[in-house]
């Protein structure tokens, strides 16, 4: 049966505080994702975007204890108060990428790199104990496709067999009120439908002088006294969790 949770996360914490470390956790019978992340500055301009950096993270487990179900996809719609900028950036393309292990492929496209974290996964043969394995995990900024910016995320595991992931993402421009960007990912089958993706870390942002001006791959502004993204997480067995989750900021005067 499909199971369908929608949580509501209403600024963790003070409109505006500033540095407030925040987190969340949503169930879905004996499902259960925590996650955590931000954005810095916290203080921003209120009529024109501002160069920002961001870093989330999340993790599966389950109330019982055993393992979560494989998560398939994942849709992110974010604030329409800011931009990305890729004017000048060098951009990767998945030919540089392919059969690379992460040093090879940040040593193929060190220009292009806009964000680095890790991935968990646990890989469960049949009769055999659990395999805990993990990955750097390399965003770069891809090819533009039908005028929109795209990223190239890159990860590497040697457990069963050396294998290189490259997922794609579109960084689609959306008109739905209060969001104008949405990106959806669907994640690859790790050791042929064995692997559990467990947990994962990013964290976004580049910046680089073109034609005489310092640019930021992330750019935001605070003219509502928030910033928000809204996710929607779809898993093997049917769940589907989502969320809205809202961050405070400073106006800069």
């Amino acid at each position: 049966m499909r199971k369908v949770l929608i949580a509501t996360v209403l600024c963790l914490g003070l409109l505006g505080a500033a540095n407030v470390a925040s987190g969340l956790q949503l169930q879905a019978g004996d499902l259960i994702i925590r996650a955590e992340g931000g954005f810095a500055p916290k203080t921003l301009p209120r009529s024109h975007d501002a160069p920002i950096t961001l870093h989330g993270g999340g993790r599966l487990s389950t109330a019982s204890g055993g393992l979560p179900p494989i998560i398939e996809h994942i849709i992110i719609e974010y604030d329409r108060h800011g931009h990305v900028e890729t004017n000048g950036l060098p951009v990767c393309t998945r030919g540089k990428l392919e059969s690379t292990t992460a040093p090879q492929a940040r040593h193929n496209c060190p220009g292009a790199i806009v964000g680095k974290g890790t991935g968990r996964a646990i890989i469960a043969f049949p009769e055999q104990a659990p395999i805990a394995v993990s990955s750097p995990i390399t965003i770069f900024n891809g090819p533009r496709k039908h005028g929109d910016p795209t990223v190239l995320a890159h990860a590497y595991t040697t457990i069963p067999a050396p294998t290189t992931f490259i997922v794609p993402i579109v960084i689609e421009r959306i008109h739905k009120g209060i969001y104008g960007y949405r990106t959806k990912a669907r994640i690859p089958r790790i050791a042929g439908g064995a692997g559990v993706p467990i947990s994962g870390f990013l964290k976004l942002g580049r910046k680089w002088t073109y034609k005489g001006k310092r640019r930021s791959y992330l750019n935001a502004r605070c003219q509502t006294g928030r910033l928000q993204v809204r996710g929607k997480f779809s898993f093997k067995n049917g769940t589907v969790l989502s969320g809205t989750f809202l961050k405070g900021c400073k106006i800069r005067h």
